[in-house]
């Protein structure tokens, strides 16, 4: 058996796979992927703090499926990401993430806050007469959506763009496609690039009360343009994918638990136990720089690697019986879904500050949810990242 996201149970229920792995192989090498994979928590913490032998340089660009002729569509664009603050080492990296700090202060972490829970009240408003709904499509990815828009500047006429340029984007470079279809995505990809181009263009000119103007401000003496347009790509597939699917793949997990609504004073802990047993990101991708033994294995230099968050949330001797939904486990934040060390995600006060929001709204609003009996559930198929298309309920 080996990692393959073609199957519906290597997202949905990898766990007996990975389990094996810990314990007869916590070093696998994957041919599917073509990398090592490390599975236990001690390794994969061990490998996040280490930047100079697991470098991220590049990590985030795992195109190998790509065609030569979907390539040469792309350019120099096959390269995107290059100088993403997560797919850098020092010291670019310590500038890269030091200009993006200053658009995450407490003042304006809390400002989002308030714009959050209106947009989700304002939502639910208009479906008040309504008793169903499909979560994923209907609520859970507008107002993370719209919150994300507003704080990079992206116009409200523009978000629905946006929304489906990211979803194309992650489907290139992070889920394996058919030729023709690469050759769709690719161009999609390059009509986004151009739009946040031009976007960062018009904050030069025009600057405003946004991230854009903030970064583009900073071009020429701490930034390239380059980096800028990375930056604002990257921040918006995370407010139009990885947190609506955390979302969904939690609100999912309470409803089955029986935990819903979640009292106000233990959701904070359950999204920490949300995020650690149903992750909505599985990991990340290193580049070793001199060669790793590791339990008996030795992987060569300039190998890809694995580092598999989803194992190690998994790890029984970090989390006791982990399969078990705790809503008050003690140690359910120290799951590496946002990563550890020089490249924790600059963004996790902003997505545990949503997630809570949204399960506090959700659940007053809300409390009678339940999932529409016999409704069919599937998760998307991808290397990373792990979310649902659709979950239909009711209330």
């Amino acid at each position: 058996m080996d990692f393959d996201v073609t199957q519906d149970w290597h997202v949905a229920s990898p766990y007996d796979f990975l389990r094996t792995l810990r314990h007869r192989q916590p070093v696998f090498h994957s041919a599917h992927l073509g990398a090592y994979v490390l599975t236990r928590y001690a390794d994969v913490r061990a490998a996040y703090g280490d930047p100079r032998v697991f470098s991220s340089k590049g990590s985030l660009t795992i195109s190998r499926s790509l065609t030569e002729e979907t390539r040469r569509r792309l350019g120099e664009h096959g390269s995107f990401l290059s100088s993403f603050v997560a797919n850098v080492d020092p010291p670019d990296h310590t500038r890269l993430r030091r200009s993006v700090s200053r658009a995450f202060t407490p003042r304006a972490v809390a400002a989002m806050e308030r714009r959050f829970r209106e947009l989700n009240e304002n939502l639910l408003d208009r479906l008040a007469g309504r008793r169903e709904a499909d979560f994923v499509q209907e609520i859970a990815h507008e107002p993370s959506v719209k919150l994300t828009a507003a704080f990079i500047g992206v116009p409200e006429s523009d978000e629905s763009f946006v929304q489906h340029r990211v979803k194309d984007w992650f489907q290139l470079f992070l889920s394996p496609q058919p030729p023709d279809r690469q050759l769709e995505l690719a161009d999609s990809f390059l009509t986004y690039l151009d739009y946040v181009d031009r976007l960062v263009a018009a904050r030069a000119k025009e600057p405003r009360d946004d991230f854009t103007s903030l970064m583009t401000s900073l071009i020429g003496k701490e930034l390239t343009h380059r980096e800028v347009v990375e930056l604002i790509s990257t921040i918006l597939l995370g407010g139009n994918d990885t947190v609506p699917n955390q979302l969904g793949n939690s609100v999912l997990r309470l409803l089955r638990e029986g935990l819903w609504p979640v009292p106000p004073e233990r959701i904070p802990n359950a999204v920490e136990e949300c995020m650690r047993i149903d992750g909505a990101s599985l990991g990340s991708f290193r580049h070793t720089t001199a060669e790793v033994e590791l339990h008996g294995v030795r992987i060569p230099a300039g190998a890809l690697v694995l580092l598999s968050t989803d194992s190690a949330a998994h790890d029984e001797t970090v989390f006791p019986d982990p399969e078990t939904f705790v809503i008050d486990r003690a140690n359910a934040d120290a799951h590496l879904v946002f990563g550890y060390g020089i490249h924790f995600c600059v963004g996790a006060a902003l997505g545990r500050l949503q997630l809570r929001t949204a399960l506090e709204v959700l659940g007053r609003r809300l409390p009678g949810l339940k999932p529409v009996p016999g409704a069919p559930l599937a998760y998307r198929r991808s290397i990373v990242g792990r979310g649902l298309p659709s979950l239909l309920v009711q209330w």
